[in-house]
């Protein structure tokens, strides 16, 4: 656990750092933003009663935070919940002072108490932010929102640029989070906590104002706990694939958007004429969930709708440092027992005390769990098997990764990727090069697989 005397010198550390004109070249803006947390009584749609959330600026979901690459952001965050929170910026590769995860990069941020994020942004793309503290929880209360880096100095999306922030949430009778549900070992031990409405930018069913015709760029977000989502447009026909968890790409097809908890895709649809309605269909029926409404407004505003295609590498393999990652765990898994604070427990013994269920090579994760340990500059390979009867939206924290990805239409691509979707059984390699230094999570992104032992950090040194 970091103290606070640590942290401040942490804190102190990074302050300089990014101060030095290295990171802050002369002319470089500033972009300041207030988040503040607190209870509030919503409305995901006119004539339902009003839902009791944790929000950040009272919205669902939070405000859009938008930047020019090369800015710095700086958010001061005031939490004025009951319980203390964090706040980690997905995607970003940050600052480890900056990450967000309570224990390891930050203390908490209590009731009461403000905390500013400052870090520069230094790739275009889609990425988002949400609570790090009891995630499981706090993130299915609506404590998240989407984070935009633009290639140009705009404070705001154009009309052709449209955001798709989706989340699916519990809910009982009497329209409100269904808490008795919050630490359901039935959800922790299968495939998380699935919700049974689905929301598209914090409404149930909403109308989409788009242009009536001409380009556009759709931002999709997955923000769900553990609800894998399946989008499909345009009568199913293929649609264009632009950028990939913040990265542009070059742009493939595939027939429907597949998104794992915290996963996101950009498409570009050439003539929004075509869009009528969003469908989720996952199951047998389809599930229209948006409906797209032209406007009349003559808006020309469509250049730049593709992010300029930054070509990176794929490194070397000459000498890279190899670390195998076993995944165990779970409802109808082969774990036995597992290593839990120093000590071998068997799986009934953890999840009935402890409520842990998954493991990384026979140890439960957790905040304090060292992976392994790498030098800074060394190319790392992660070999991962999930030995598991589920699947697992694999996240790692401050950079992103190469994989063989075999999410759209079955095809093997090689994308880079800070989240990865691995069916179980699937054998995988995440390559990377270390460049930033710090202790990074490496996490499930279904959060109550995380909170119940699948996680655990990489020490970059």
């Amino acid at each position: 656990m970091i103290s606070r005397r640590k942290f401040i010198n942490l804190s102190i550390a990074s302050f300089i750092i990014v101060s030095s004109k290295e990171i802050f070249a002369e002319g470089k803006k500033i972009k300041k933003y207030k988040l503040l947390a607190n209870p509030t009584e919503y409305s995901f749609s006119n004539d339902e009663k009003l839902t009791n959330l944790w929000l950040l600026n009272n919205s669902c979901p939070g405000p859009l935070i938008i930047a020019e690459k090369g800015d710095i952001l700086e958010i001061e965050f005031t939490n004025l919940l009951n319980e203390p929170t964090t706040l980690h910026w997905h995607g970003i590769s940050n600052l480890i002072s900056m990450d967000g995860v309570p224990y390891v990069s930050q203390p908490l941020v209590e009731t009461g108490e403000t905390f500013v994020y400052r870090f520069p942004v230094n790739e275009t793309g889609t990425y988002w932010y949400h609570a790090h503290n009891k995630a499981w929880e706090h993130v299915a209360r609506g404590l998240y929102g989407p984070l935009i880096i633009t290639s140009t100095s705009n404070n705001s999306l154009g009309r052709r640029d449209i955001l798709i922030v989706a989340d699916d949430w519990l809910m009982n009778k009497n329209n409100q989070v269904d808490e008795e549900s919050f630490g359901s070992l039935m959800h922790w031990s299968h495939a998380g906590r699935y919700g049974n409405r689905l929301s598209i930018n914090g409404k149930f069913s909403p109308n989409i104002e788009i242009p009536s015709y001409g380009p556009l760029r759709l931002r999709f977000i997955n923000t769900a706990n553990a609800r894998i989502l399946n989008f499909s447009l345009l009568d199913n026909k293929s649609l264009d694939i632009i950028a990939i968890d913040g990265i542009s790409c070059k742009p493939f097809q595939a027939k429907k958007i597949i998104l794992g908890p915290a996963q996101r895709v950009d498409i570009l649809v050439e003539d929004s004429s075509q869009l009528k309605s969003l469908f989720e269909v996952s199951n047998k029926e389809p599930l229209k969930v948006a409906d797209f409404i032209p406007t009349d407004l003559v808006i020309e505003d469509h250049l730049n709708l593709i992010d300029p295609i930054i070509h990176h590498e794929v490194p070397a393999l000459l000498t890279p440092k190899i670390i195998e990652i076993h995944m165990q765990g779970g409802a109808m898994g082969n774990l036995s027992s597992a290593i839990f604070e120093g000590e071998k427990k068997e799986l009934r013994d953890l999840a009935l005390d402890h409520s842990k269920l998954w493991a990384f090579n026979g140890h439960i994760g957790h905040y304090d769990f060292q992976i392994a340990k790498v030098n800074l500059g060394d190319l790392i390979i992660l070999k991962i098997w999930n030995d598991t009867n589920w699947p697992h939206s694999m996240h790692l924290h401050g950079q992103h990764f190469w994989v063989n990805s075999k999410e759209f239409d079955g095809q093997n691509r090689f994308l880079l990727r800070d989240t990865y979707l691995m069916e179980r059984g699937e054998k995988a390699k995440f390559i990377f090069k270390a460049n930033n230094p710090g202790d990074w999570l490496f996490h499930c992104h279904m959060l109550e697989h995380h909170a119940s032992g699948m996680g655990g950090v990489i020490s970059v040194v």
